[in-house]
């Protein structure tokens, strides 16, 4: 039975994807910053985990040191957005992005890669808005950043583990939670864009991929 690790699972598209793996029979340890996240199921583990605090990241890989975990697949799904449809940035909101999406993301990676077993993938779940070269809007100026920062880390990352590892950055399409007004309009449920992040995960894909679920083809970077 393989074991995922997946941040964010409270809610959205983490939780949905939770139980699809536990549906598809993998053993998944899930993280939020409650450590509370309403999954009842015996193949299935909730740490706490604040990504924006590095006590808190190194307190979490202290428990797969004293237990001897090992995972086959890292999710990082986790990742806030405050300033999503707003035009300005501002300071506060901009560390706090930043902290969580790109500083707290890169670190948590990095401590958790001797708990990832040989040919297993890293899934960083970034956003199609973190794309330069379809940047045609001046909004969100923190979380376009952010994920355009992750996707430089997912392309690191994929050249350092080249032939031992897999690393992808993936879209997942437009959906309905509640991290902006905006995504209210979203054009797939959690769950709908759960399965299509599920079958991409499933499939042999090149490593330094930035894959889009709906379109099912790579983004631009």
């Amino acid at each position: 039975m393989k074991t995922i690790l997946i941040t964010g699972t409270s809610q959205g598209i983490g939780h949905a994807l939770t139980k699809l793996l536990l549906m598809n029979g993998y053993r998944v340890i899930g993280t939020s910053t409650t450590g509370i996240d309403n999954i009842n199921e015996n193949n299935y583990k909730s740490y706490s985990l604040d990504l924006s605090n590095s006590d808190s990241i190194a307190a979490f890989e202290k428990n797969f040191q004293t237990e001897n975990i090992k995972i086959d697949i890292l999710i990082n799904n986790a990742g806030i957005g405050p300033d999503l449809d707003f035009q300005l940035p501002e300071e506060i909101s901009f560390q706090k992005t930043f902290d969580v999406n790109v500083t707290g993301t890169t670190f948590f990676t990095e401590q958790m890669l001797q708990h990832l077993n040989v040919e297993g993938k890293i899934i960083n779940i970034s956003s199609k808005m973190g794309s330069i070269n379809v940047c045609e809007k001046n909004d969100s100026v923190a979380y376009r950043m952010s994920k355009a920062a992750l996707n430089m880390y997912t392309k690191i990352l994929s050249n350092r583990l080249e032939g031992k590892q897999f690393v992808a950055s993936v879209h997942p399409g437009w959906v309905r939670t509640n991290i902006s007004k905006s995504n209210i309009n979203g054009r797939l449920s959690p769950e709908e864009s759960a399965q299509k992040i599920f079958e991409f995960i499933s499939s042999d894909f090149k490593t330094g991929t930035f894959w889009n679920v709906e379109t099912e083809a790579e983004c631009t970077w």
